[in-house]
């Protein structure tokens, strides 16, 4: 887009001149939502903990947390309408919590991670196909 800008008088005369812009408009524009409504994967394998039983945890749903598969509440600023999954174990032991976050049992691994990872491999062959 062009923008008109008046120059001083000289000799009398008002110059126009038309100044170009070096970034187009859409650079320009800053996003009205910097906050994630949709999960982010944080991992492509699930996470295995040993979890003792009666003891409460909070899975991270939104896959922000820097202490996955656990939250540490990043949720609040980088995805508000993500809630963790709040969980107690019934026997001491070991537990493949989901880390790709696109389980349909949360907290747990059902075996989704598979698609997530096919689904990188389809989009890098792609990338190699279109070059």
């Amino acid at each position: 887009m062009n923008a008109l800008l008046i120059i001083a008088v000289r000799k009398g005369f008002t110059e126009t001149v038309r100044r170009r812009r070096l970034l187009p408009a859409s650079t320009l524009m800053i996003p009205s939502c910097l906050q994630s409504t949709v999960p982010v994967v944080a991992a492509r394998i699930p996470c295995r903990v040993k979890v003792s039983a009666g003891k409460r945890y909070a899975w991270c749903a939104c896959g922000h947390s820097k202490k996955q598969p656990f939250c540490d509440g990043a949720h609040m600023t980088k995805a508000p309408s993500i809630h963790p999954v709040r969980f107690s174990p019934d026997k001491d032991g070991h537990l493949m919590l989901c880390a790709c976050k696109q389980t349909g049992n949360q907290p747990y691994c059902d075996g989704t991670h598979f698609t997530v990872i096919f689904q990188d491999v389809v989009k890098s062959v792609k990338k190699v196909f279109k070059s």
